[in-house]
């Protein structure tokens, strides 16, 4: 009864998400498979390395992540496999398991190069299908991370930002853009506790955080701290990032008063 985790840029137009559920069932018929998003902005690997972060640590730590962004399907780069005492997870080499690396120790990482594990005709465009959805129902099955390929010492890793400080300021940046058009930073809550403090951010302010969205009235610009325990910015009954024109990775600017 293996947990098989999906997350892609697939939408749900077509049937390329369906087929990953196939591929996995044919190999595995008791996996229980689970679609994280096909939502992901096609080709933004940055955004699915981010909402992958917030999503494995609710899963089991033996859970199969498969995360297939992949821009660069076809050409050199890598399909990988890695474990963590979080859970494993399956992509293609190229900054998508960025988050997931920032947190967990690697206990074990191979570049799949063992076609035995893959589906027996290869398309140049599809591997998810082709590799990454086979790889995870073998691994469900019980087969050994090991047996799929080479070691892996150096998975490649987006320059992620990093939170700044300056006397009283703490400087970070928008690090997501969500469903609702809310602004995800990266700084976390530990940082700052319940200190008041005033918000800037493309010439915006914000002097005061609140609760909840009820908090403001509606059309109004509000600063809270989100579910995943970063400070976030939003407007009540609408969509921050569109009516601001702010984008991702926007400098915030916090200053403890």
């Amino acid at each position: 009864m293996a947990i098989v985790t999906l997350l892609t840029d697939f939408g749900w137009e077509d049937a390329y998400a369906g087929i990953l559920h196939g591929v996995i069932l044919r190999l595995n018929p008791l996996a229980t498979i689970v679609d994280i998003t096909h939502g992901i902005p096609p080709f933004d690997v940055h955004a699915a390395a981010y909402v992958l972060s917030t999503a494995y640590r609710f899963f089991p730590p033996d859970a199969i992540h498969v995360t297939v962004v992949d821009p660069g399907v076809g050409s050199e780069r890598r399909p990988v496999a890695i474990r963590t005492e979080c859970g494993t997870f399956v992509a293609p080499d190229n900054g998508a398991l960025s988050y997931v690396l920032d947190h967990e120790p690697i206990c074990a990482a191979v570049h799949l190069t063992n076609p035995r594990f893959w589906l027996p005709v290869l398309s140049s465009t599809f591997h998810g299908r082709d590799i990454f959805a086979p790889v995870a129902a073998h691994l469900s099955l019980g087969v050994a991370l090991e047996d799929m390929g080479p070691v892996l010492s150096d998975p490649h890793r987006l320059p992620l930002p990093e939170v700044e400080t300056s006397g009283n300021a703490i400087i970070g940046r928008v690090v997501h853009v969500d469903h609702y058009g809310n602004l995800v930073t990266d700084i976390p809550q530990q940082m700052l506790g319940e200190r008041q403090l005033e918000i800037e951010i493309a010439g915006h302010r914000v002097c005061t955080l609140t609760r909840s969205f009820v908090g403001v009235s509606e059309g109004e610009l509000l600063a809270y701290w989100g579910s995943g325990g970063h400070l976030e910015l939003g407007i009540r009954n609408g969509r921050a990032a569109d009516e601001l024109a702010i984008h991702r990775f926007e400098r915030v600017t916090l200053r403890i008063l």
